[in-house]
């Protein structure tokens, strides 16, 4: 495991860049440059709009007291000597848009991103966003060619804290006093764990009935489904954007926190060469651990069937960009 310098965390050369400033890219500049946690350079190929963007975040500073740059750019150059690389690049999910359509277009997007960002930054560690989210994440993977620690897929993060979410809501306590655990793909296959979640430390079985966890774990599993529906023209992105500010903090920080993402398994679970969303503790180089949990056959099942599904929709997207380079 190749270790990255990051010296000083707390000057103004530490630097996050975020590829595609739509809503989830804007929301979490404004995140990880509120938070101090790093400068911002945020690109998109639309002329003049990260631009705007980040003349407008940067003249919020003097309200919000931080002193960090944001930059906004067309030019991958200026993203040079990043420590992180986001992907958020992409169409996002809508009303008519099914799993198909989101992978024709976004997977030759997301694999020209990463190649480009990782070309002037190197040594950084890349996060993906864009759905389909575990599948992207292996097309970036293998697109760059960065070792799999030093590449993952926010998911499991946005995923627990909606079903937390719905238990708070439920329960009518503080959220503070909730943990959820989901594991698997970011979708309608997404395995969340009743059993390793817990209200101060009560399992939920404990605190509502079988038929209610079942809702709530329906919910969750259409969690983002539910927003589009409202929206009818977007998806969600303050969600996805503080979920990704999570994984962004505790790797430039070296927390070493235990969170839910997508990452690279090699027989974890008895999975081979697939990005699944998993427990694994984050930290400067990355995903420094993966946490096998004990499973129950009906959860394995799932979580294989999760499996299932991406190794057919990464087939389906790599012979896509075989018949684009065609």
């Amino acid at each position: 495991m190749t270790s990255i310098n990051f010296t000083n965390l707390n000057c103004p050369s530490t630097r996050v860049s975020i590829i595609g400033a739509g809503k989830v890219g804007s929301t979490l500049a404004q995140r990880v440059a509120e938070k101090n946690l790093a400068d911002v350079v945020l690109l998109d190929i639309v002329e003049g709009w990260p631009q705007g963007i980040a003349l407008d975040l940067m003249q919020a500073r003097g309200a919000e007291r931080h002193d960090r740059q944001i930059v906004g750019t067309n030019n991958y150059a200026d993203t040079a000597n990043s420590n992180i690389i986001v992907i958020a690049a992409g169409i996002p999910r809508k009303p008519g848009i099914n799993r198909e359509d989101l992978i024709k277009i976004n997977a030759k997007i997301v694999t020209e991103s990463a190649q480009q960002a990782i070309a002037h930054s190197p040594e950084a560690i890349l996060i993906v966003v864009t759905n389909p989210l575990d599948v992207m994440t292996y097309l970036a993977w293998e697109a760059t060619g960065l070792p799999k620690h030093r590449v993952m897929g926010m998911a499991g993060i946005l995923d627990s804290s909606r079903f937390q979410t719905f238990i708070a809501m439920e329960l009518g306590v503080s959220i503070a006093e909730i943990n959820a655990t989901v594991l698997g793909s970011h979708g309608d296959l997404m395995v969340p764990l009743p059993r390793y979640s817990t209200v101060n430390g009560i399992p939920i079985a404990q605190m509502m009935d079988a038929e209610t966890i079942a809702r709530l774990v329906d919910r969750t599993r259409n969690g983002g489904a539910e927003i589009v529906k409202l929206m009818q023209t977007s998806s969600a992105y303050f969600a996805p954007a503080s979920s990704t500010c999570l994984m962004v903090e505790s790797i430039l920080l070296n927390q070493s926190r235990i969170l839910p993402c997508s990452v690279y398994l090699n027989g974890q679970y008895g999975v081979q060469d697939l990005f699944l969303g998993v427990p694994c503790r984050l930290g400067y180089q990355g995903v420094e651990q993966v946490i096998e949990l004990e499973l129950s056959d009906t959860e394995k099942a799932a979580f294989m069937e999760c499996g299932k599904l991406v190794r057919q929709s990464i087939e389906e997207a790599k012979a896509i960009l075989n018949n684009a380079q065609i």
